[in-house]
């Protein structure tokens, strides 16, 4: 290999590719994979990753070493004769191949003893002297194409001849099998991996991922020395074999392949060798020739480079170009009659706010800063785990006592909460259960509540916390007998979780089994049976109830509690109630609530008795910041260890906006104590919010071990529907995430907002329960005063109102705009969910409930998820979409823990779809059943039990209310469940722009993004739907399908439309064709015929001069 080819291939490189190869890394592995035809050589190039490489710059360097190959093919010609022994392998490359084949073949097995010969099959083996003497005459080729593999080191080299006489086994180098490896070089495009001591393969970066997603580097993924798996893809035919590998579908961890893993790319396709508009026209469907792709595909047939026969498509007859264009959809502007000269007003999001421009709104804007830190910090601390785990490898006896010593402090923690609640346990068995009701303050008022509920059929009452309102205002009506015998007294709840803890508590108070007398029924969660009395529920679970039984005809009692969150459900049920109560007398309704306005209450339900209940016994100190916080995050961890080291004993409570934000105030709060050691008591710090498991969210109300403290950090549950005891002392940093439709996207979203006074009054009165306690408010006292509202915006006024009007037409109402809300929702936004349901086919043109309509009320869960599940019937994948939705009405499916991340994303990859992560969801489900739902298959797969469970009771839900309205269940179609979630969740569109490479939606063209954890991220596609947005530093789709549009066309008609080429939308009108971005040009503007004329000019004036 001389030094001048090597200048001639380099400039080349850096020519072309931009690359300066300077130490000729690229230049060498180029000439070694050289072959003719120039055909054969662009193969080989394309099959090592060298498929994006320029046709222009794979023929020059052809060309380059094919001179020098003739250069050198007429020296050698001329010592043929005089050449010896050793010099015969030189003399192979210049004679015809049929004539050294027979030497070529031998001399391979000589030098390659574990290599298989294709014709026989049969392993080849060598002496060892013979071994030593073809590696000292080795070539000058061969020996540069061997160090730029790193096939061996120094080292290496000097064992060499005691490892031959070993014959340890070498790998089987056959197309597809995996093999074990080690990464000897890594460079720009892949890594080079050793498969044996004497051959190396090309893993191509975009064949370094499990789900064959492109990485960003080959360092990410890989690095020097570390063992991979690798399946073997390709074995060139030449002199050397060149051979491709792939990571793509290869468990790390265990060297098994899973087949499917290509990304949406045909193997075969790769191995042709990607050519510039045939294997595009395979996989999109014969896409026509661009003006640009034709040009340059002539321009290569004319300078040589190309065959004409290789591009048949070129001289094809074109098409219509309104057939062969793109397939495109726009919004169809009909409007239905019923909507017709209605309020054509944009509905707009609800103001939740009170003064965006006050000290409140700005620090939920910025948002926390130590919490973005914090996060930083982890990112980095994981990193520098990861390298010290690679640079250091532990003895098996090192880490064998790490984990006994790890075991040892869970064991010793688990004891210490197993005492906990043992003593728990034994609190609660010993005390009198009786004489503990008697001594709630609702008890003083259980004579005067039972005449009032006799008297009239509406009460309003007003409880502090801590009063006894939920449990024991139902105890007194059953012992009262005012269920008569067979119906039921109902109770409901706002959560999920306070609905279940409550009838435990109950139950336990009246001694009998949950389920029996005492039960509660939530969303896919019954536990009552014919002999419930005592019914704790959902007010979303009553509201179906209603569209059975308008009259509540099995019910005795209704009470509402928490009223004075007024979510939507809770609204409904006013006007609800007030209807059923003019048709059944009997029926007694009472609504209680901590903090609301008791005479806009008694009002609406016709001026009935309100009564007041006292619940604070101690004083509470209130205390207001001199200065706004900046970071309110920050401030609440600063003023709970200023707490826990000035403050006398006493619990501490917490309230924080959500998940992530406790989590890291936890983390932060733990490093700090233990930073500071033995010098501060001890304090547990314990998280509160629905998404904990029940063992870890019954932690909280244990009492704290001996001359220790408990910190609570929880969410807004924590403000009534739950009761804490011990809480002395209470930080409110005055923020809470408050769900807000916003009509533009056409989704819910939480955003942090101020709470409201009444908010304020309710934390507050928390740190009071059995002791004088103190309140610290993380704002000024001015504030409260003028950043606040007196009450919270109801969410009939902040919400999608689709489900609801969905109800109420089930129900026989069909003048929704004027049914009787305690507050309105606004015209636009009732007129907006209208629209929705009718394009989703559940209004017919008069506005009246489709039979559509109609089956799609009959299901718990929204429009849009029904139109889901009745659409999979008709397209024979029914099971598949149940599975599916089953596995969204959980959350967080998968876990990462700290401590093996890599391996959990891994596992993660494994399941992934290349059409997206609705059937990633699928193939979850799927592996779970088929593992027959095994404990272990889930800690294997980082999945997590209690979730798969969940989604099992769920889709048995479903089916059984499918089997109820005759539903065929039984339809699996892999393929037709994408298209079964288009049908419903069409508007939920969006696609990529061609030109900025990021999506926008259909309905709006807000910029939309894929999230890192998506199926379909890195990945090309075009049009996808999407199940929800979340909205963080950018508006992430999750949850992400890829679809064909036209199946927006097909399956919303009403919605969508095909475009016409001849009369074009206003958003086709705005776009413009953009040139392709010229790194050469200084002035990108340079192709345009204006700027060649001037240019023109300039030149003729500088011949002139």
């Amino acid at each position: 290999m001389s030094g001048p080819l090597l200048k001639k291939v380099a400039a080349a490189v850096e020519k072309h590719l931009g690359v300066a190869d300077s130490d000729e890394t690229l230049s060498r592995f180029l000439l070694s994979l050289y072959e003719e035809p120039l055909e054969a050589f662009s193969r080989a190039v394309e099959a090592n990753g060298g498929s994006d490489f320029p046709p222009a710059f794979v023929h020059e360097v052809f060309e380059a070493i094919r001179e020098e190959s003739k250069s050198k093919e007429s020296k050698e010609s001329k010592s043929k004769e005089s050449k010896d022994g050793s010099k015969r392998e030189e003399q192979v490359e210049t004679e015809p191949e049929n004539q050294v084949h027979e030497k070529q073949a031998e001399t391979q097995r000589e030098r390659l003893p574990s290599e298989r010969s294709k014709d026989t099959g049969t392993e080849q083996k060598t002496q060892k002297d013979h071994n030593n003497q073809h590696q000292n005459r080795q070539n000058p080729n061969q020996q540069n194409h061997q160090s730029l593999q790193n096939h061996q080191s120094s080292q290496n080299s000097q064992n060499h001849q005691n490892s031959q006489n070993q014959h340890a086994p070498e790998p089987n180098i056959v197309v597809g099998a995996v093999c074990r490896g080690t990464v000897s070089n890594i460079t720009s495009y892949g890594a080079f991996v050793r498969l044996n001591r004497f051959e190396s393969g090309l893993c191509h970066i975009s064949k370094m991922s499990y789900d064959g997603r492109r990485v960003g580097s080959p360092g990410d993924v890989v690095k020097q020395n570390q063992e991979v798996f690798v399946r073997i893809t390709e074995i060139g035919s030449g002199r050397r074999r060149k051979i491709a590998l792939s990571m793509v579908g290869v468990d790390q961890t265990n060297g098994e392949y899973v087949e499917g893993r290509e990304s949406g790319r045909d193997t075969e396709f790769g191995r042709r060798g990607r050519e510039m508009g045939r294997d595009r026209a395979v996989s999109s469907g014969a896409r026509r020739l661009t003006s640009p792709e034709r040009w340059e595909i002539r321009q290569l047939i004319a300078a040589g480079a190309a065959r004409a026969s290789d591009y048949p498509e070129l001289y094809e007859v074109e098409e219509d170009p309104a057939e062969s264009e793109g397939f495109e959809v726009e919004i169809n502007p009909h409007e239905p009659k019923f909507l017709q000269g209605q309020v054509r007003a944009r509905a707009e999001p609800a103001h939740i706010v009170k003064n965006p421009e006050g000290s409140l709104s700005r620090a939920a804007m910025d948002g926390s800063r130590l919490a973005q830190e914090m996060r930083e910090q982890k990112k980095e601390q994981r990193k520098k785990e990861q390298r010290k785990k690679e640079q250091k490898q532990q003895g098996t006896e090192g880490q064998n006592k790490d984990k006994e010593q790890s075991k040892d402090k869970e064991q010793s923690k688990d004891k210490e909460q197993a005492s906990y609640s043992k003593s728990r346990k034994n609190v609660s068995k010993s005390s009198d259960l009786a004489q503990s009701r008697k001594r709630l303050p609702v008890y003083a008022m259980r004579e005067q509540l039972l005449s009032a509920v006799r008297d009239n059929q509406f009460v309003i009452v007003v409880g502090e916390t801590g009063s006894g309102k939920t449990t024991q205002i139902v105890q007194y009506l059953y012992e009262e007998n005012f269920h008569r015998g067979d119906k039921i007294i109902a109770c409901t709840q706002p959560r999920r979780v306070a609905a279940e803890s409550v009838a435990k508590r109950v139950a336990q108070e009246v001694g009998c089994p949950l389920g029996q007398e005492v039960g509660y029924t939530i969303r896919f969660d019954d536990r009552t049976s014919p002999a419930t009395r005592i019914k704790y529920m959902t007010d979303g679970m009553l509201q179906r109830e209603a569209l059975l039984d308008p009259q509540m005809s099995k019910y005795a009692v209704v009470m509402l509690d928490e009223a004075h969150e007024r979510t939507v459900a809770t609204d409904v049920l006013f006007a609800l109630l007030k209807k059923a109560a003019r048709a059944n007398p009997d029926l007694r309704v009472l609504a209680t609530s901590a903090t609301l306005d008791a005479d806009k209450f008694s009002r609406y339900f016709g001026g009935c008795p309100v009564l007041h209940v006292p619940g604070r016994t101690f004083p509470v100190e209130i205390m207001y910041s001199r200065e706004p916080e900046p970071d309110y995050v920050a401030a609440a961890l600063d003023c709970v260890m200023q707490i826990h080291v000035a403050e006398d004993s006493g619990d501490i409570l917490v309230f924080l906006t959500g998940q992530d934000e406790i989590d890291t105030c936890c983390e932060a709060l733990e490093a700090r104590i233990k930073t500071l050691g033995r010098a501060v008591p001890e304090l547990l710090v314990l998280p509160a919010y629905s998404a904990l498991p029940p063992d870890q969210q019954a932690r909280i109300f244990e009492p704290a071990p001996p001359g220790a403290r408990k910190v609570v950090l929880a969410t807004n549950i924590a403000e009534t529907s739950i009761t804490i005891d011990g809480i002395r002392y209470v930080v409110d940093p005055g923020f809470v995430k408050l769900n807000a439709y916003d009509p533009r996207l056409g989704m819910d979203s939480l955003v942090v907002s101020p709470i409201s006074q009444a908010q304020a009054n309710q934390r507050s009165g928390r740190a009071g329960r059995t002791a004088p306690g103190k309140c610290f408010r993380l704002y000024t006292e001015e504030a409260f005063r003028t950043e606040m509202r007196p009450n919270t915006v109801p969410e009939i006024q902040r919400q999608n109102l689709e489900h609801t009007i969905l109800m109420l037409k089930a129900m026989g109402i069909d003048d929704v705009l004027r049914f009787e809300f305690m507050d309105p929702p606004p015209a636009p936004t009732t007129v907006q969910a209208l629209k929705e349901l009718y394009v989703l086919d559940a209004l017919d043109e008069n506005g009246h409930l489709t039979s559509m309509g109609r089956r799609m009320a009959d299901f718990p869960m929204e429009p849009a998820l029904a139109k889901t599940v009745l659409a999979s019937v008709d397209l024979s994948c029914a099971s598949d979409v149940l599975s599916v939705v089953a596995m969204l009405s959980v959350q967080n499916v998968f876990y990462r823990p700290k401590d093996k991340q890599a391996a959990a994303d891994q596992r993660k990859q494994r399941f992934h779809s290349v059409h997206g992560d609705h059937l990633t969801l699928l193939n979850v489900f799927r592996g779970w059943e088929q593992s027959g739902r095994s404990r272990s298959w889930c800690a294997e797969n980082f999945v997590q039990e209690r979730a798969m469970w969940r989604a099992f009771e769920v889709r048995k839900q479903l089916a059984a209310i499918m089997v109820r309205f005759r539903l065929d269940v039984h339809g699996s179609d892999a393929s037709a469940v994408r298209k079964a979630f288009c049908a419903g969740y069409f508007r939920n569109s969006a696609k990529r722009d061609p030109h900025e490479g990021i999506f926008t939606t259909l309905v709006d063209q807000t910029p939309v993004h894929l999230h890192p954890s998506s199926a379909v991220y890195g990945k090309s596609v075009d049009y996808v739907i999407y199940h929800t947005l979340l909205l963080t530093t950018k508006e992430y789709m999750h949850c992400v399908s890829v679809v064909d549009p036209k199946w927006l066309v097909e399956l919303a008609p009403r919605f969508f439309q095909p475009s016409d080429p001849n009369n074009p939308s206003e958003r086709r009108k705005r776009q413009k064709i953009v040139p392709l971005f010229n790194r050469f040009a200084e002035n990108q503007d340079s192709w345009r015929l204006t700027a060649q004329v001037e240019e023109k000019k300039r030149a003729l004036g500088r011949l002139n001069q």
